[in-house]
């Protein structure tokens, strides 16, 4: 990890120095103004947290250290770890040292495809997934260091060698529950690329294209962060601050990240998108696609990949993939209705009244550039959603413990106590 952690290293003691300098000048200033409907709504909008990797705005979306995402839309999967980490942008000398560094720490131990081969052939994905990394946690350096007794301001250290350690297997390990799950065969030996990416799509098997490369550098970069208080970074952060080394904590957020309200949108919507297409027999006209949208409404029933709990504008996100789309994979029908909902269903969710925010998600375009390059087993979807947010989660534990941040503990009131408020 040699550039990353010296230039790290280099950062961390300014950063705790304004760190340190906000408390003193600024400790006892309002973020937010909690009320009794915030406590019933899962703290939604409260400004409590610290997250440095990485900003949401309303009104332009995602932004990873200042840098709006579109702005990032040409860079690898490690890129933007190593910006999340470090601050900066790597060069290319960076880039190629942290490939390496990844690379040489790939080979998965045994025990794991043990545990795998051993689990039942209907295990959910994620489960497989996440027992192989949790599995892993012997070999948490953090753990061993804590038991040392190493200083709390090298926590750091072991926090990201533990974190690099995971992330440079999951490529392996994500590609054999492939192969295993879905019957696809054996499970395939790292081919010896260095890229995360294309090394992650050789061991799933699937032929060599510079495009189907170009979506998935695009497609688990852009899923890496969003802020710190979704589900499953928040429940990452919360484990992490109890001082439990990076296998338990990112386990803890992808538990999160398994449940149907985080990350199996994308899969939702594009059966959505299969089933108009299926219905209709192909690619249906505006005004047909329009009138199954009010039939579906006024059924009760939502339309998958729009809203989202943030953003009032379209998700950056989805801007980033429809772009992808339309160069890369113009002649597909499931594309082409995904074209057509986005032109459409914005204006009917404004007449129909009930959607805060009428515009897309990132999950309205995800599934459709996965589909089309084949890759059409809907459950295994979340774990490429992990494979990108494990970036994030690690990024921002790391970052934990460079500042030192202490054990989340917020306050619980009985409803006998707000009622006298």
């Amino acid at each position: 990890m040699g550039k990353l952690k010296e230039n790290l290293a280099k950062k961390i003691p300014d950063w705790r120095y304004n760190y340190r300098q906000l408390l003193d000048e600024k400790g006892d200033h309002v973020t937010s103004n909690v009320t009794i409907e915030k406590a019933f709504s899962g703290m939604r909008g409260v400004k409590g947290m610290i997250c440095d990797t990485s900003s949401v705005t309303a009104d332009a979306g995602l932004h990873v250290r200042g840098h709006h995402i579109l702005d990032l839309v040409h860079i690898k999967p490690e890129e933007v770890l190593y910006l999340m980490l470090v601050g900066e942008l790597p060069n290319k000398e960076e880039v190629i040292d942290l490939q390496q560094c990844l690379h040489s720490r790939s080979e998965v131990p045994q025990y794991v495809w043990d545990i795998l081969n051993s689990m039942p052939k209907d295990s959910h994905p994620m489960t497989m997934f996440n027992t192989a990394i949790l599995s892993m946690q012997k070999e948490s350096k953090f753990a061993k260091a804590y038991d040392l007794v190493v200083s709390k301001n090298d926590y750091w250290e072991s926090t990201l060698t533990d974190g690099l350690n995971i992330i440079a297997k999951l490529p392996a390990i994500a590609a054999a529950i492939y192969r295993l799950r879905f019957n696809k065969g054996e499970r395939l030996e790292h081919a010896g690329s260095e890229d995360w990416s294309e090394s992650f799509l050789q061991m799933m098997g699937f032929e060599e294209s510079e495009d189907m490369l170009k979506m998935m550098q695009l497609y688990l970069m852009l899923h890496c962060d969003h802020e710190g208080g979704n589900v499953s970074t928040f429940s990452a952060l919360t484990v992490n601050s109890a001082l439990s080394d990076p296998y338990y904590s990112l386990s803890a957020g992808l538990n999160g990240l398994a449940g149907p309200l985080h990350g199996l949108a994308n899969q939702n919507n594009l059966k959505f998108v299969l089933d108009i297409v299926d219905h209709f027999k192909g690619v249906p006209s505006d005004d047909q696609l329009k009138a199954f949208a009010w039939d579906r409404l006024n059924s009760g029933k939502v339309i998958p990949g729009y809203g989202h709990a943030v953003l009032r504008c379209p998700d950056p996100r989805f801007t980033a993939f429809m772009g992808f789309g339309k160069d890369h994979i113009s002649d597909s029908e499931v594309f082409d209705v995904v074209t057509k909902l986005f032109d459409i269903i914005p204006d009917v969710l404004k007449e129909h009244g009930k959607a805060k925010n009428p515009w897309p998600n990132v999950d309205a375009a995800s599934g459709s550039l996965l589909h089309y390059y084949g890759l059409k087993e809907f459950e295994f979807y979340t774990v490429l959603f992990s494979m990108s947010r494990s970036l994030g989660i690690v990024s921002q534990i790391v970052l934990a413990r460079a500042m030192g941040l202490p054990l989340t503990r917020p306050k619980s009131l009985t409803f006998d106590a707000l009622n006298q408020l």
